[in-house]
């Protein structure tokens, strides 16, 4: 199938996004809720029925395990309308459900006052916990930590709207096509200040000036191949002598460094000095390098191209090499389910981005939704419980938190604008390209000596696991709903159903044990949390049994797993 015919049949505004949840404005508590927040993934009015399928999940554990994957924490709602409408209509309806976006609701809080970047993350948690698109917005913060761009950077952390903008691409196209994802993220002015493609000129050798081999980089190492040739299940090729083979070399970043000149902000009345804007860049012809460039595997691009056919046809080119299925997809994977797949399960998934079954390539909704129903994601914590799970990112374990039980503020809003303080982690806060933790990182001790994976590993030091265990601390002993001196912005707990297990010590910890760790608590830990509930008093009606046993499940060591 060409490439071309791919979702080019949309309409302009519907590919871009510029007018979609335009309304969202309007309704934006504070000019913080995205479009499609706020609303239940249990249903409504409001929200498209699901299609029930007969693959129900064997157990409310099985739900629960699904959900952590595939959404940002599970809920009792969400366990029960999974368990009533099966994994592959939950999975389709969430392909249709209104998109939850930050931009709107940062440009309608722009109109009456200042915005600065913690609002995006404000908009961002917003999204995340209580947006019904779980699935999409998971997947956008998957994107994000490969296509990265960071607020860190200093000329971005002046433009929340532009990285508002930016993360919207993400989540707009997280279920859409990859090649149309790489097109906008390329073409995003966001980007191309971060890894400085805007305003790349053709080499000028009078005035000392060659192509910005930045992005040009980033795009093959970090966007699509790799550094090194893979086999269809992600393993390396080697080479006689046994080495991994390189995708590209020296040359070859040139030629794509060539291919990205010539582009500025949308409607720029100078290549020097434009206005800056979030829409996608445009070319100015006089600033590109019109020669012949040759790209990976041998393809030859013809001279005097237009900036946009030297794009697209080195996006092609991008795109369609062999290792772009198998390597996105452990990434994938990594960030969703296991930082250890097996070859079989990688190779299953990028079979899947490489057709989804029409003809079509890089369906990241099928890609999606191979990722969550293959076996090894199902029942990879019992066939092979050493290997199978990861440790959590730290956010999700907020976020799961958050979910679980039903967080609000007064104000509506959810105002944690600085996590990386406490987690190491936020919202495209990044401390370099490269993410926060590197996809092969091994952790020293045991998972380096059995050549194990472990991503978060690398930003869990002494002081994150002590400052994550005070803000867990805050969330639950302080900001939950038995405390009367909450603040209006305060986001806290709500814990009634809790509440009414509490004299249960067993059943209010099996209960805790399915929101919070989707049923795999070991059953010596059980047996010290329901011990600690057992000894407190419920003579505040349950308060404090509920919230120290929450508290002593998400700060233990089996609580900051997926499995």
């Amino acid at each position: 199938m060409d490439r071309r015919t791919i979702h080019r049949d949309a309409p302009a505004e519907a590919r871009s996004g510029w007018k979609i949840c335009q309304g969202a404005a309007a309704i934006a508590i504070a000019g913080l809720a995205g479009c499609g927040g706020g609303g239940s993934s249990g249903g409504g009015d409001s929200l498209p029925p699901i299609t029930a399928t007969a693959d129900v999940p064997a157990s409310d554990a099985d739900a629960s395990r699904f959900l952590t994957q595939a959404t940002f924490g599970p809920r009792r709602s969400d366990i029960a309308l999974l368990n009533a409408n099966g994994f592959t209509g939950w999975i389709e309806w969430q392909k249709i459900l209104p998109i939850s976006l930050q931009r709107p609701g940062l440009e309608a809080l722009d109109v009456t006052g200042d915005v600065y970047q913690q609002h995006r993350v404000y908009s961002w948690w917003r999204n995340a916990v209580v947006g019904p698109d779980q699935l999409r917005q998971r997947m956008a913060f998957a994107l994000s930590q490969i296509f990265v761009v960071s607020d860190v950077a200093g000329s971005l952390g002046n433009d929340p709207i532009g990285m508002a903008e930016y993360y919207d691409i993400l989540t707009r196209n997280a279920l859409g096509n990859y090649r149309e994802l790489l097109e906008q993220v390329t073409l995003s002015p966001v980007m191309g200040r971060y890894l400085s493609m805007l305003g790349n000129e053709k080499a000028d050798p009078v005035h000392n000036i060659r192509p910005d081999e930045n992005y040009a980089r980033e795009v093959m190492q970090l966007f699509t191949i790799g550094l090194y040739e893979l086999n269809p299940d992600g393993t390396r090729q080697l080479d006689g002598s046994g080495d991994p083979i390189p995708t590209y070399d020296q040359a070859d970043i040139e030629n794509f460094a060539r291919v990205f000149t010539g582009w500025t902000y949308a409607d720029a009345d100078s290549w020097h000095w434009p206005d800056e804007n979030y829409r996608p860049m445009q070319p100015w012809l006089g600033y590109h390098d019109t020669g012949a460039k040759t790209l990976l595997n041998g393809l030859v691009l013809s001279s005097n191209q237009t900036p946009l056919e030297d794009l697209e046809a080195a996006l092609d080119n991008l795109f369609l090499h062999q290792n772009v299925g198998p390597f996105i997809s452990r990434l994938l994977i990594q960030r969703l389910v296991t930082s250890n797949p097996s070859p079989e399960y990688v190779g299953r998934v990028a079979e899947v981005f490489a057709d989804d079954g029409t003809g079509e390539r890089g369906d990241l909704f099928e890609v999606a939704k191979a990722i969550l129903l293959d076996d090894e994601a199902r029942n990879g914590h019992t066939n092979d419980p050493v290997n199978f799970g990861k440790l959590k990112e730290p956010l999700l374990r907020q976020t799961a938190l958050w979910r679980a039980f039903q967080a609000s503020s007064t104000l509506g809003t959810y105002q944690d604008g600085w996590p990386e303080g406490p987690w190491g982690q936020a919202p495209l806060r990044s401390p370099s390209v490269f993410n926060f933790y590197s996809p092969s990182y091994r952790p020293p001790g045991e998972m380096l000596d059995n050549g194990l994976f472990g991503p978060e590993f690398q930003i869990t030091t002494h002081t994150l696991i002590t400052s994550g265990t005070n803000r867990l601390h805050d969330l639950v002993l302080w900001l939950n709903d038995g405390n009367t001196s909450v603040d209006s912005d305060d986001v806290v707990i709500h814990t009634a159903y809790e509440r009414s297990l509490a004299n249960d010590p067993v059943a209010l910890v099996d209960h805790l044990n399915l929101l919070l760790m989707g049923g795999q608590m070991s059953s010596w830990m059980h047996d010290v949390v329901v011990d600690r509930a057992s000894h407190v008093s419920m003579a505040d009606g349950g308060y404090d049994r509920v919230t120290e046993a929450v508290y002593l499940i998400v700060t233990s060591p089996e609580g900051a797993v997926q499995r």
